[in-house]
């Protein structure tokens, strides 16, 4: 079975920086684009960004863009999300999820798999 576990969530300062890390088993990595998707209490799932198989390639909302980083190690079958200059509102459960198709999309019901998620809290 498919395993994604998310790591690095915590309690950061407004304006601190934290780094999620998700860990992929039993699936063929690098076949796989990989997303980071956030979830705060009363709202629905958000799309925070995505990489493509080979991390050549990343596309994020406009909400995170210039601040959250989305990087790739296809060795060590893990996809990392660095977030800067975090602000009280990207407080959340951060899900990473893995497609297998090349086509980039930002619905959540269109990835095949997913971790349990890690919780972030900014506080200001």
């Amino acid at each position: 079975q498919v395993q994604l576990v998310e790591s690095g969530g915590g309690l950061v300062q407004a304006g601190g920086s934290a780094r999620l890390s998700c860990a992929a088993s039993r699936l063929t990595f690098s076949s796989y684009a990989m997303g980071w998707f956030r979830q705060a209490p009363g709202k629905e799932r958000e799309f925070v960004g995505r990489i493509n198989r080979s991390g050549a390639n990343t596309y994020y909302a406009d909400s995170v863009k210039g601040r959250f980083t989305i990087s790739r190690d296809n060795a060590k079958n893990t996809v990392y999300l660095q977030m800067n200059s975090l602000k009280p509102e990207d407080t959340a459960v951060y899900s990473c999820a893995a497609r297998l198709s090349v086509i980039i999309t930002t619905i959540p019901n269109e990835y095949d798999y997913w971790g349990q998620g890690t919780q972030v809290t900014v506080s200001s």
